[in-house]
């Protein structure tokens, strides 16, 4: 069963409609109890950091996701502001991140962009996978895309645990992964078939 964590943020429907397409059993799970037979976890995102972990904080969920994630080893995947609490910290908030990744949540600076380019960065992208990961088996790099809205991007101190980047002014993380903890940047519930083949992907580790 793959448990989608509701606590309040992120785009839970969409994600349920996209493993009843694929027929694969989906739950929303809003208390810890609803997680033990989770083999799978999908961490959505969306706003602000900060207010992002207060809200997975004050939910109750925090100390059976840390176990069923560091300690059982479940596969979890973190989506957009998702992602980006598996980090340490980030220069978006004051609060810790889950630290379940050795990375940093760092600001855009435009004033180092090579020409004209909006904050944050938002509508379709390409990504390059920098590894044989079978969470991105299928996407050629050049054909595939996906749909981000962003303003502070991932920069792992391990660059093991960098599997994609994209090219948005320089290059970045758009997905992580180290163990069985994995993120993407960009938003696959939005991204058509790709996303859905990422899913996909994901149910199938």
């Amino acid at each position: 069963m793959i448990a989608i964590i509701d606590y309040g943020l992120g785009n839970i429907r969409a994600f349920v409609n996209v493993y009843k397409q694929l027929n694969i059993h989906a739950l929303v799970v809003r208390n810890p109890g609803n997680l033990t037979d989770a083999d799978k976890i999908i961490l959505p995102g969306v706003g602000s950091f900060d207010y992002a972990m207060q809200r997975l904080n004050q939910s109750g969920m925090r100390e059976t996701l840390d176990n069923l994630v560091l300690c059982k080893k479940i596969p979890v995947l973190g989506i957009c502001v998702g992602m980006q609490m598996l980090a340490k910290s980030s220069e978006e908030g004051m609060l810790p991140g889950l630290n379940w990744i050795d990375a940093k949540v760092k600001r855009f600076n435009s004033s180092t962009f090579s020409h004209k380019a909006c904050i944050p960065h938002m509508g379709w992208n390409s990504i390059e996978p920098v590894d044989n990961e079978r969470i991105l088996s299928g996407f050629d790099s050049i054909l595939t895309r996906f749909y981000f809205l962003h303003s502070y991007y991932f920069e792992c101190n391990n660059s093991l645990d960098s599997i994609a980047i994209t090219d948005y002014n320089g290059k970045f993380t758009s997905a992580v992964r180290h163990d069985n903890i994995y993120g993407v940047q960009f938003h696959p519930e939005k991204s058509h078939g790709w996303g859905v083949k990422l899913l996909e992907n994901f149910s199938k580790l």
